[in-house]
């Protein structure tokens, strides 16, 4: 039972604490117990039962819901308008409605117990790691690195419910999308807390049979007549980056195929279609197969791309402290 209900149950059996007739189920003593502390309890429990006598839509239905009799619910709300001062609801002897104070009254009500569910919830989560952990990570990454780890993880921790999210969109981790993403590169500034978990180094490779078709190319310039294969999200290069005699440039490049993912994107080169920039961690299982090779090695400006793990810092459940620095320890 969540704590809307409970505080409802446990108003109605203040006022009453006779089930109504007919219905055989039982009241949990612990709830009359529960409904006699102070006035600010008393009110959180009048906040969930006006909001249950208005989502069930009468007297009636509401005591059903509740367990009481239908005078009871009526005497709550009663209460409630007296000590208001105001009229909440319009009764008729079909529906009732709700005055413009009741309708301020019900939102308020509902976003108080929403708080409240929350806040328990979190404070929850700070003992045994359990519930939900929506995970997203980049399609190529997420498979051949993050995944392999995510039935270890499930060993540990076997109250926590895994939904992974393999895309290279980036979802939103303060909107609640996910609860942690793992990303490549520098981020944006934001309030949400970044954790580094590794290191991507990048390389261009292509397969043996396009050198052989296309010739090698033995300068960054002799890309201008290759097929360059690259990224289509809003965060990829609009040209590659190199590194000449110390200096560092970059030079645009154009290909007849893009894509969302790096795994795509290899996987073009090594069937001949054309040359692409890839992270080491796809590119070196293909290079150690043969079945592509790295070029313009010497001109690699040695970029990195940090691998970060996003999330809410604060309030930050224990099942995702404890993913975290799982995925720190192993990914490494």
């Amino acid at each position: 039972m969540d704590v809307h209900a409970y505080l409802a149950v446990a108003m109605a059996q203040q006022m009453d604490l006779r089930p109504a007739p007919g219905n055989s189920r039982p009241i949990p003593s612990s709830f009359a117990a529960a409904a006699k502390p102070a006035a600010g309890a008393d009110r959180a429990r009048a906040l969930a039962l006006f909001i249950t006598v208005v989502e069930q839509g009468s007297f009636s239905a509401a005591a059903r819901a509740l367990d009481v009799t239908p005078s009871t619910v009526a005497r709550a709300v009663d209460r409630i308008e007296e000590r208001l001062g105001v009229r909440l609801l319009l009764r008729s002897t079909r529906a009732l409605s709700l005055t413009a104070e009741g309708q301020a009254y019900h939102q308020t009500a509902g976003r108080i117990l929403a708080e409240l569910d929350e806040a328990e919830q979190r404070i929850a989560d700070t003992g045994l790691p359990r519930g939900r952990l929506r995970i997203s990570a980049a399609v190529a990454h997420g498979r051949l690195k993050v995944v392999p780890l995510l039935g270890r993880f499930s060993e540990l921790y076997p109250h926590i419910l895994i939904n992974i999210l393999l895309t290279d969109a980036v979802l939103d981790v303060a909107g609640g999308e996910v609860d942690v993403a793992i990303r490549f590169g520098a981020l944006p500034d934001s309030n949400l807390t970044v954790r580094r978990i590794g290191q991507n180094r990048r390389m261009i490779v292509a397969a043996p049979g396009y050198l052989e078709r296309h010739g090698t190319p033995r300068t960054p310039e002799d890309l201008r007549h290759h097929n360059c294969l690259n990224f289509d999200f809003k965060r990829a290069e609009p040209a590659w980056p190199f590194r000449r005699d110390g200096q560092d440039f970059t030079l645009p490049v154009r290909g007849t195929i893009e894509a969302n993912n790096g795994e795509t994107l290899a996987q073009l080169a090594v069937a001949g279609v054309g040359i692409a920039r890839i992270g080491t961690y796809i590119g070196d299982g293909e290079i150690e197969r043969g079945r592509l090779r790295p070029i313009l090695e010497n001109f690699n400006p040695g970029d990195t791309d940090p691998v970060s793990a996003v999330f809410v810092g604060a309030g930050m459940p224990a099942r995702v402290r404890a993913f975290v620095d799982f995925i720190a320890e192993h990914l490494r």
